[in-house]
């Protein structure tokens, strides 16, 4: 869901707001009202209401002038009360065949775009989404401060071992999974420690192991196979059909198992076995190393797969092994179209699978579990549905 609504201020109105009866100030296109603050202000009343009406983000940055504190950032946002519409932002919006993308502030991506081709988007904070702290796909390359981002949500230090701290961190389970949603851009895209040590280089692995390890093995078992088939037309039916349940196989283990939260039991072990499966590429999910399945652990959740094949198939060892062959197929294109959605500009149907999922990451991880297809978010209801569009309301 995205942030809380506040109402949007015109400027007049904010600028008249400078007397000790009504004191407004702002920081971009934030609104404080200070009105309760101005008497107890460390440097005096005078200050305050020099600033009465106007942006204070030069002086609240002036660390010559005088350098607040944390606690000072944190009185403000308690004195949060809306956003100001500046005289370009009502000019865009009145011109635009969508003002709803806008007002009332902060805008929608789509107005964010709109605003910024008219030249109208300085000092506009766009609209965040509560559960990730983000607006948009170009969020999740935005580089994190390793240093002030543990500072401010006590989680994790992204410059030593990520796993060790899941493990001592001694986090609730609530608190873990609120922050590991919230995503994390480190170092250009490098990847963060996760052991610190020999077993480092076994937790990363380049897309294109995916094709070159389980590409030969599923062209032999799709040999063997054939050898049973009367025609290739009984081979191709069986490992097309394998391709097809793989989609529900994705859907089923990314919705179920990657995304257990809520299931999840409240202790150290359950929560670092989710940050290890699932978790880590939530918390960076621009991590090019850590975003297809390493060999070591496929093969953990493709064993029983080979066996479901052969009990359900029970009758013929070459249809299950058609069936799995094509299954595995399915699986080597769901690697690499999670890796090229992430990373790579693509034609346009993928530009809206693209976004699609780029969506379940910076908008609402709770929805759009499919990757290669929406197919069964939407057969299942569980597709991402932007919110409704903003409605205007009066100050």
């Amino acid at each position: 869901m995205p942030s809380r609504t506040l109402p949007t201020i015109l400027q007049a109105d904010v600028t008249s707001r400078n007397s000790a009866k009504s004191c407004y100030v702002t920081m971009g296109t934030k609104v404080y009202d200070m009105t309760d603050f101005v008497d107890s202000h460390p440097g005096g009343p005078e200050l305050i209401l020099q600033y009465g009406g106007k942006d204070v983000t030069d002086i609240m940055t002036d660390e010559d002038s005088h350098r607040h504190s944390d606690s000072a950032y944190e009185m403000m946002e308690e004195s949060f009360i809306g956003f100001i519409a500046t005289e370009k932002i009502m000019d865009v919006t009145a011109k635009s065949s969508r003002p709803d993308n806008i007002l009332p502030l902060p805008p929608n991506e789509h107005g964010m775009d709109e605003l910024k081709a008219e030249g109208a988007a300085d000092g506009v904070v766009p609209e965040v989404y509560a559960a990730t702290g983000m607006a948009s796909a170009e969020d999740l390359e935005r580089e994190t401060d390793a240093l002030t981002d543990y500072k401010t949500h006590k989680f994790l230090d992204l410059n030593k071992p990520l796993i060790l701290q899941v493990w001592f961190g001694g986090f609730d389970k609530n608190f873990y999974l609120e922050q590991v949603h919230r995503p994390r851009h480190y170092k250009g895209g490098a990847s963060a420690p996760l052991f610190g040590n020999f077993l480092e280089p076994l937790t990363k692995t380049p897309w294109w192991i995916i094709p070159s390890v389980w590409g030969p093995p599923v062209a032999y078992g799709t040999y063997l196979a054939s050898l049973g088939m009367r025609s290739y037309v009984q081979l191709g039916s069986y490992w097309v059909f394998g391709l097809a349940l793989w989609t529900l196989v994705e859907y089923i283990l990314h919705r179920f198992l990657f995304h257990l939260d809520g299931y999840l039991p409240n202790n150290r072990a359950a929560l670092t076995m989710h940050f290890l499966l699932h978790g880590i590429h939530h918390y960076l999910p621009m991590d090019k190393y850590r975003l297809v399945m390493p060999p070591t652990l496929f093969i953990v959740l493709a064993t029983p797969f080979w066996k479901l094949a052969h009990v359900v198939f029970y009758w013929d060892w070459h249809i299950a092994t058609a069936v799995y062959c094509g299954g595995i197929f399915g699986y080597i294109c769901y690697d690499l179209t999670h890796y090229f959605l992430h990373h790579r500009t693509l034609p346009s149907y993928y530009q809206a699978l693209k976004r699609y999922h780029l969506e379940h990451h910076f908008m609402d991880y709770q929805h759009g579990f499919g990757v290669t297809s929406r197919f069964w978010d939407d057969v299942f209801g569980t597709p991402i549905v932007p919110p409704p569009a903003k409605m205007s309301k009066a100050m």
